[in-house]
């Protein structure tokens, strides 16, 4: 299978750089999400702009893995460069509902690099209540 990974500091992107998502590369991706996960990745920015076409819309359900490790470890899920024909079979399947679609590469990054600078500057716990009420009591 002709999967590229590319790690950088606060994300990997994985790219399947194959034409068609089969059963046959879903297991191994679901595999390498697992893999990467376990290395400490809880940003994965899933390239998909190579597939032209998808045999089976369950064979897509290994992106669902992915996204759920992300979530578990408070990280993103983001999925680009999904085609005309590979989006039509993402709706029907119901995917668009649950998984994070970014138009192109280099926006999955931006908003992976914003999330992750908006973490660090609230020491980690974005979204976290009891740190943000902790900031306004230092502010005052």
């Amino acid at each position: 299978m002709a999967l590229i990974v590319d790690k950088h500091e606060k994300y990997v992107v994985v790219k399947l750089n194959e034409e068609t998502f089969t059963n046959d590369n879903a297991p191994l991706l679901k595999s390498e999400f697992i893999l990467l996960n376990s290395q400490g990745y809880r940003n994965i920015i899933m390239d998909l702009s190579m597939v032209k076409d998808c045999e089976d819309s369950q064979d897509l359900s290994c992106l669902l893995v992915g996204d759920r490790l992300c979530k578990k470890s408070n990280g993103h899920f983001l999925i680009t460069g999904v085609n005309d024909s590979l989006e039509k079979i993402i709706e029907i399947s119901g995917l668009d509902e649950s998984l994070n679609f970014v138009a192109k590469l280099r926006e999955a990054e931006d908003l992976i690099f914003m999330e992750e600078v908006e973490k660090d500057l609230l020491g980690g716990g974005a979204g976290d209540e009891d740190d943000e009420d902790d900031l306004d009591e230092e502010v005052k």
